[in-house]
């Protein structure tokens, strides 16, 4: 997996702060915008749950070799923007998945797994051979398979990702992406990102009898 923050609006701590204090002001954000405390000011804002100003915050992140199985999770999120690559104008010939740690810690089902793996991207291959198009082909193709995606979204649609994405509970793989986008956001924007993360950075759980009872201390 590797996931890299592409864009970012410039300073979103800042222009998030000039654009709450200019809901509270006779000048505008642009005036405002050199004068303020930023951090202390955002903290306020955001500390009251007014999280509708760091909308005005994007980022995009370019993700690669993470599995489709990820991606299906991924897209639920729908105050997003996504740009995945193609398997029906992009060839999977070259066999590329997902080895779920589980399966790398044992020998055995490592080797059922990849066994079968070798055995679908062989079939692949040879319907594609026999000239059948690749978005036919692609049938075959397991959840585990790599995809690559560009995800676009605003800062306060990441705090929502992250609360739940970087949760304990979370499926491991979509944790290990949330938890490398949060550390590419906190150093952008250290404010908004601040205690963004899953529910247990900022107090209780609230997963009742299914919590997992071990709070994040890493993020």
């Amino acid at each position: 997996m590797k996931v890299e923050l592409l864009a970012y609006t410039k300073d979103a701590d800042r222009l998030c702060a000039a654009a709450g204090n200019s809901c509270y002001s006779e000048r505008s954000s642009a005036e405002i915008i050199e004068d303020i405390d930023a951090e202390k000011l955002l903290s306020r804002i955001v500390g009251m749950g007014h999280h509708s100003v760091i909308e005005h915050a994007v980022f995009t992140f370019s993700v690669e070799g993470v599995s489709r199985a990820l991606t299906h999770q991924l897209v639920r999120h729908r105050v997003a923007s996504f740009s995945q690559q193609s398997q029906r104008y992009v060839s999977m010939d070259k066999a590329s998945y997902v080895t779920p740690h589980t399966v790398e810690d044992n020998p055995e089902a490592l080797e059922e797994f990849d066994s079968v793996m070798k055995r679908i991207w062989d079939a692949y291959k040879d319907l594609e051979a026999m000239g059948i198009p690749a978005e036919d082909a692609r049938y075959l193709l397991p959840n585990g398979c790599t995809t690559n995606i560009t995800i676009t979204m605003n800062a306060r649609e990441l705090l929502h990702f992250f609360s739940l994405r970087s949760c304990n509970r979370a499926q491991w793989e979509i944790r290990e992406m949330s938890d490398q986008m949060l550390k590419l956001c906190k150093d952008v924007s250290p404010v908004i990102f601040k205690n963004a993360g899953p529910p247990c950075v900022r107090g209780p759980c609230p997963e009742g009898k299914k919590t997992c009872g071990q709070p994040r201390k890493d993020l």
